[in-house]
Protein backbone atom coordinates (compact mmCIF):
# COMPACT_ATOMS: atom_id res chain seq x y z
CA UNK A 1 0.00 0.00 0.00
CA UNK A 2 1.33 3.43 -0.88
CA UNK A 3 1.87 6.26 1.58
CA UNK A 4 -0.75 8.32 -0.30
CA UNK A 5 -3.34 5.54 0.08
CA UNK A 6 -2.72 5.25 3.81
CA UNK A 7 -3.16 8.99 4.26
CA UNK A 8 -6.47 8.98 2.36
CA UNK A 9 -8.05 5.97 4.03
CA UNK A 10 -6.45 5.69 7.46
CA UNK A 11 -8.64 5.88 10.57
CA UNK A 12 -5.59 6.12 12.82
CA UNK A 13 -5.22 9.00 15.17
CA UNK A 14 -2.82 11.70 13.86
CA UNK A 15 0.01 10.72 16.21
CA UNK A 16 -0.30 7.03 15.31
CA UNK A 17 -0.45 7.83 11.63
CA UNK A 18 2.70 9.91 11.95
CA UNK A 19 4.51 6.95 13.55
CA UNK A 20 3.42 4.58 10.78
CA UNK A 21 4.50 7.01 8.07
CA UNK A 22 7.87 7.58 9.74
CA UNK A 23 8.57 3.84 9.83
CA UNK A 24 7.54 3.48 6.18
CA UNK A 25 9.72 6.38 5.10
CA UNK A 26 12.76 4.97 6.91
CA UNK A 27 12.20 1.59 5.27
CA UNK A 28 11.72 3.23 1.88
CA UNK A 29 14.95 5.18 2.27
CA UNK A 30 16.84 2.02 3.18
CA UNK A 31 15.38 0.10 0.25
CA UNK A 32 16.35 2.85 -2.21
CA UNK A 33 19.84 3.58 -0.84
CA UNK A 34 22.40 3.89 -3.62
CA UNK A 35 24.64 0.84 -3.91
CA UNK A 36 28.02 2.13 -5.04
CA UNK A 37 29.63 -1.30 -5.12
CA UNK A 38 30.63 -4.18 -2.87
CA UNK A 39 33.31 -4.81 -0.28
CA UNK A 40 35.53 -7.88 -0.32
CA UNK A 41 32.95 -9.84 1.66
CA UNK A 42 30.24 -9.16 -0.92
CA UNK A 43 28.41 -6.63 1.26
CA UNK A 44 26.83 -3.65 -0.49
CA UNK A 45 28.54 -0.30 0.07
CA UNK A 46 25.91 2.43 0.32
CA UNK A 47 27.96 5.18 1.93
CA UNK A 48 31.31 6.53 0.75
CA UNK A 49 31.79 9.45 3.10
CA UNK A 50 32.83 9.45 6.73
CA UNK A 51 31.50 11.89 9.34
CA UNK A 52 32.95 15.32 8.67
CA UNK A 53 34.46 14.38 5.31
CA UNK A 54 34.87 17.33 2.95
CA UNK A 55 35.88 15.23 -0.02
CA UNK A 56 35.92 11.64 -1.23
CA UNK A 57 38.77 10.55 -3.50
CA UNK A 58 38.36 7.50 -5.69
CA UNK A 59 41.28 5.66 -7.25
CA UNK A 60 40.20 3.38 -10.10
CA UNK A 61 42.71 0.56 -10.26
CA UNK A 62 43.09 -2.97 -11.62
CA UNK A 63 45.05 -5.92 -10.34
CA UNK A 64 46.46 -6.73 -13.78
CA UNK A 65 47.25 -3.24 -15.14
CA UNK A 66 51.00 -2.44 -15.03
CA UNK A 67 50.48 1.34 -15.13
CA UNK A 68 47.93 1.15 -12.33
CA UNK A 69 50.33 -0.91 -10.24
CA UNK A 70 53.13 1.57 -10.79
CA UNK A 71 50.91 4.34 -9.47
CA UNK A 72 50.03 2.61 -6.19
CA UNK A 73 52.90 4.24 -4.22
CA UNK A 74 51.76 7.67 -5.43
CA UNK A 75 48.15 6.91 -4.50
CA UNK A 76 49.28 5.87 -1.04
CA UNK A 77 51.41 9.02 -0.70
CA UNK A 78 48.39 11.18 -1.52
CA UNK A 79 46.21 9.26 0.93
CA UNK A 80 48.80 9.63 3.69
CA UNK A 81 49.04 13.36 3.01
CA UNK A 82 45.31 14.15 3.04
CA UNK A 83 43.54 11.44 5.06
CA UNK A 84 43.85 13.46 8.28
CA UNK A 85 42.32 16.53 6.56
CA UNK A 86 38.75 15.21 6.32
CA UNK A 87 39.32 13.42 3.02
CA UNK A 88 38.05 9.84 2.56
CA UNK A 89 39.80 7.51 0.11
CA UNK A 90 38.55 4.45 -1.78
CA UNK A 91 40.42 2.04 -4.04
CA UNK A 92 37.85 1.05 -6.67
CA UNK A 93 38.24 -2.09 -8.79
CA UNK A 94 35.87 -1.53 -11.74
CA UNK A 95 36.76 -4.35 -14.13
CA UNK A 96 34.04 -6.90 -14.68
CA UNK A 97 35.40 -10.28 -13.62
CA UNK A 98 37.66 -8.91 -10.89
CA UNK A 99 37.25 -11.19 -7.87
CA UNK A 100 37.61 -10.59 -4.15
CA UNK A 101 40.35 -13.22 -4.00
CA UNK A 102 42.34 -11.54 -6.79
CA UNK A 103 41.99 -8.18 -5.02
CA UNK A 104 43.19 -9.66 -1.72
CA UNK A 105 46.24 -11.10 -3.47
CA UNK A 106 46.82 -7.73 -5.13
CA UNK A 107 46.66 -5.95 -1.79
CA UNK A 108 49.15 -8.37 -0.29
CA UNK A 109 51.56 -7.98 -3.22
CA UNK A 110 51.46 -4.17 -3.41
CA UNK A 111 50.60 -3.16 0.12
CA UNK A 112 47.36 -1.46 -0.91
CA UNK A 113 45.33 -0.67 2.18
CA UNK A 114 42.25 1.30 3.10
CA UNK A 115 38.72 1.18 1.78
CA UNK A 116 38.35 -1.33 -1.07
CA UNK A 117 35.32 -1.44 -3.34
CA UNK A 118 34.40 -3.65 -6.29
CA UNK A 119 32.32 -1.83 -8.93
CA UNK A 120 31.15 -4.67 -11.24
CA UNK A 121 28.01 -2.81 -12.28
CA UNK A 122 29.97 0.39 -13.02
CA UNK A 123 27.94 2.62 -10.74
CA UNK A 124 30.96 4.75 -9.84
CA UNK A 125 32.33 4.49 -13.37
CA UNK A 126 29.09 6.08 -14.62
CA UNK A 127 29.02 8.75 -11.90
CA UNK A 128 32.61 9.84 -12.52
CA UNK A 129 32.97 8.99 -16.24
CA UNK A 130 36.14 7.02 -15.53
CA UNK A 131 37.63 5.36 -18.60
CA UNK A 132 40.95 3.79 -17.60
CA UNK A 133 42.97 2.44 -14.70
CA UNK A 134 44.59 4.26 -13.05
CA UNK A 135 42.22 7.22 -12.93
CA UNK A 136 40.98 9.37 -10.09
CA UNK A 137 37.89 11.30 -9.08
CA UNK A 138 36.96 13.71 -6.31
CA UNK A 139 33.39 13.77 -5.00
CA UNK A 140 31.93 16.22 -2.51
CA UNK A 141 28.64 16.31 -0.57
CA UNK A 142 25.99 18.55 -2.10
CA UNK A 143 25.99 20.40 1.22
CA UNK A 144 27.29 19.83 4.75
CA UNK A 145 26.13 16.47 6.05
CA UNK A 146 24.45 15.47 2.80
CA UNK A 147 24.73 11.92 1.44
CA UNK A 148 24.10 13.06 -2.14
CA UNK A 149 27.45 13.46 -3.89
CA UNK A 150 28.63 15.32 -6.95
CA UNK A 151 31.83 14.87 -8.93
CA UNK A 152 34.06 17.95 -9.02
CA UNK A 153 37.12 16.32 -10.57
CA UNK A 154 37.84 13.24 -12.66
CA UNK A 155 40.87 12.31 -14.70
CA UNK A 156 44.56 11.65 -14.37
CA UNK A 157 46.47 11.60 -11.10
CA UNK A 158 49.39 13.48 -12.60
CA UNK A 159 51.24 13.90 -15.91
CA UNK A 160 53.87 11.20 -15.40
CA UNK A 161 52.59 9.18 -18.35
CA UNK A 162 52.47 11.03 -21.66
CA UNK A 163 50.99 8.05 -23.49
CA UNK A 164 51.26 4.28 -23.40
CA UNK A 165 54.99 3.49 -23.48
CA UNK A 166 56.10 7.10 -22.83
CA UNK A 167 56.79 8.08 -19.24
CA UNK A 168 58.48 11.07 -17.63
CA UNK A 169 61.10 10.42 -14.93
CA UNK A 170 58.79 12.25 -12.53
CA UNK A 171 55.50 14.10 -12.69
CA UNK A 172 55.63 17.83 -13.39
CA UNK A 173 51.93 18.47 -12.70
CA UNK A 174 50.04 16.83 -9.85
CA UNK A 175 46.48 17.38 -11.07
CA UNK A 176 44.67 15.31 -8.44
CA UNK A 177 46.61 16.79 -5.55
CA UNK A 178 45.81 20.28 -6.83
CA UNK A 179 42.12 19.37 -7.05
CA UNK A 180 42.03 18.11 -3.46
CA UNK A 181 43.65 21.32 -2.24
CA UNK A 182 41.13 23.35 -4.25
CA UNK A 183 38.26 21.53 -2.52
CA UNK A 184 39.72 21.94 0.96
CA UNK A 185 40.32 25.64 0.36
CA UNK A 186 36.85 26.09 -1.15
CA UNK A 187 38.17 27.21 -4.52
CA UNK A 188 37.11 26.40 -8.06
CA UNK A 189 38.42 22.92 -8.89
CA UNK A 190 40.59 23.01 -11.98
CA UNK A 191 40.18 20.17 -14.48
CA UNK A 192 43.19 18.02 -15.42
CA UNK A 193 45.59 19.44 -17.99
CA UNK A 194 45.67 16.23 -20.00
CA UNK A 195 44.05 12.80 -20.37
CA UNK A 196 44.52 9.85 -18.06
CA UNK A 197 46.79 7.16 -19.49
CA UNK A 198 46.28 3.52 -18.59
CA UNK A 199 44.38 0.31 -19.25
CA UNK A 200 40.81 0.55 -20.50
CA UNK A 201 38.15 -0.37 -17.95
CA UNK A 202 36.58 -3.73 -18.81
CA UNK A 203 32.78 -3.80 -19.01
CA UNK A 204 30.22 -6.47 -19.77
CA UNK A 205 30.96 -8.36 -23.04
Amino acid sequence: MSIESIMRHSSLKPWALACVLSIMLVGYAQDTATVYGYDLNGQAVTRLSTPGAEAIVLFFIASDCPISNRYLPEMQRIENKFAALHVAFWFVYPNVGETSEAVRQHEAAYGAEGHILLDPHHKLVAITHAKVTPESAVLVPEHAGAETLRTVYHGRIDDRYIEIGRERPAATQRDLERAIVDVLQHRFVQPPDGPAVGCGIIGQP
